[in-house]
């Protein structure tokens, strides 16, 4: 079957006003699989760079903390330091793609993860600690935003299997962070330094395959005819939601160049849906594991059941997408999902220790929310501007929504000296996540709503 850069080439050549070949007609199909290939790679490596730069330091934490004399509020503001910074670099985003190209700003991110991974172990003091960090996340935030727009203007016939894909790697670097820092920090000699900045490697390959890709007309969009930058308003991807292959009328209602996110009811239900998930998602990831210490289970064996939590997210990240969109409406799969978390925070009240392994596996099941939040964010824009704008807003303010969540399960457990009330918070908090993630899996588009409300 013929790619999709293929089939959005134009039949007859371009050339120029002066005559001479364009660099659309020199691209040859070979040229142009080859580039199709290069993305995928670029893709990849990007995802597996998303998350190791905190679970990294999640698994040295307490080596930090003594290396630089860290007192323990700082610690723990190190804890809410990753949805900060997403929210707030998040939503500069669309306007640095707008100017750049997505690609060149998901390359200048990885980048700016290699540079933050290599200088914060070496930093010397808490702030310049802090400092290193804030830059790779700065990277990290903007690569969030724009992996959507790149996999929807690459691959708008297949937004479900490359988000699955994306999700999957994704998921695989977030587990072998948390898994393989410590017994490669013992391998490189014992210092912590040697076992955070070992990351930086990897995003400086992340960094190769962007290189030749910011080269090509239109920087990471796709660079050809057919496709779409983002800034372009009122313009059909196809096999998008707009386009009249996808079943959808293929008439775009006219949007102003300045769409107004924040006029989609769906806009605002995909953010809150986003927030409450990253919001399961961190404190799964800062407590879980000390839940079942609380109850008995030895360190190791907590540590492992963490990472099954995690390492469910592997599998499920390339199937969830591609279910998604094959249905009209997910909001069968986000009640699902959230059945499975209730059903694991019950078991972790009722008997922690007793089915340790279901209650990681079913939670790990419901952390699965997030690559199916990132395939309706594809899903409910049918324009370029459309992604990038809807991105930056339900990922920015749902970091900011996702922040207080740890926190304050922190503070339930100090001054209850338990952990019955943190879970039910926990719980509790699942049950708004099912309501707004079924508004935000109807089938409809911020740029329709939009139109609607002019």
């Amino acid at each position: 079957m013929a790619s999709e850069e293929t089939r959005t080439m134009p039949s007859a050549p371009i050339r120029s006003s002066a005559g001479t070949e364009t660099e659309t007609e020199r691209e040859t199909p070979a040229t142009r699989a080859w580039m199709t290939r290069l993305v995928v790679v670029a893709i990849v490596l990007t995802a597996l760079n998303l998350r190791p730069a905190i679970t990294s330091l999640g698994a040295l934490l307490e080596e930090v903390r003594d290396g630089l004399g860290m007192s323990g509020s700082v610690a723990g503001l190190l804890t809410s330091v990753p949805p900060l910074c997403f929210a707030v670099f998040g939503v500069m985003a669309p306007r640095l793609a707008r100017r750049f190209g997505p690609g060149a700003v998901v390359c200048a991110g990885m980048v700016a993860i290699a540079t933050g991974l290599a200088i914060r172990p070496y930093a010397g003091n808490t702030v310049g600690f802090l400092a290193a960090t804030a830059l790779a996340l700065m990277g990290i935030a903007v690569s969030n935003v724009l992996m959507p727009v790149i996999v929807k203007s690459w691959f708008p016939e297949r937004v479900g299997s490359m988000t699955g894909l994306y999700s999957m790697a994704l998921a695989l670097g977030t587990a072998a962070a948390a898994a393989v820092t410590v017994p490669m920090t013992d391998a490189l000699g014992g210092s912590w330094r040697s076992g955070l900045v070992v990351w930086a490697g990897l995003a400086v390959v992340a960094v190769l395959p962007w290189i030749p890709l910011t080269r090509a007309r239109g920087a990471g969009a796709s660079g050809r005819q057919g496709t779409f930058v983002p800034g372009a308003q009122g313009t059909s991807v196809p096999g998008s939601r707009g386009d009249s292959r996808s079943g959808v009328s293929g008439s775009v209602p006219h949007v102003p160049d300045g769409l107004r996110i924040t006029r989609s009811r769906t806009a605002w239900a995909l953010a809150v849906f986003f927030g409450l998930q990253a919001t399961a998602a961190y404190i799964t990831m800062g407590w879980m594991a000390q839940i079942f210490r609380d109850a008995g289970v030895s360190a190791g064996t907590a540590g492992l059941l963490l990472a099954v939590t995690m390492v469910m997210g592997v599998p499920l990240a390339f199937v969830i997408p591609r279910l998604a969109t094959r249905l009209p409406h997910q909001g069968p799969i986000v009640v699902a999902l959230g059945v499975c978390g209730l059903a694991g925070y019950a078991g972790l009240y009722v008997a922690p220790a007793g089915g340790a392994w279901a209650w990681a596996l079913l939670l790990g099941v419901s952390n699965c929310a997030f690559p199916l939040a990132l395939t309706m964010v594809g899903m409910r824009a049918r324009t370029g501007a459309g992604v990038a704008k809807l991105s930056a807003f339900a990922q920015s303010a749902g970091y900011l929504i996702s922040i207080p969540g740890p926190l304050l399960v922190g503070v339930l457990y100090q001054h209850s000296g338990g952990w019955g009330l943190p879970i039910a918070l926990m719980a509790g908090l699942m049950i708004p996540q099912i309501a707004v993630g079924i508004l935000a899996g109807r089938d409809r588009t911020v740029e329709d709503e939009a139109a609607r409300r002019i």
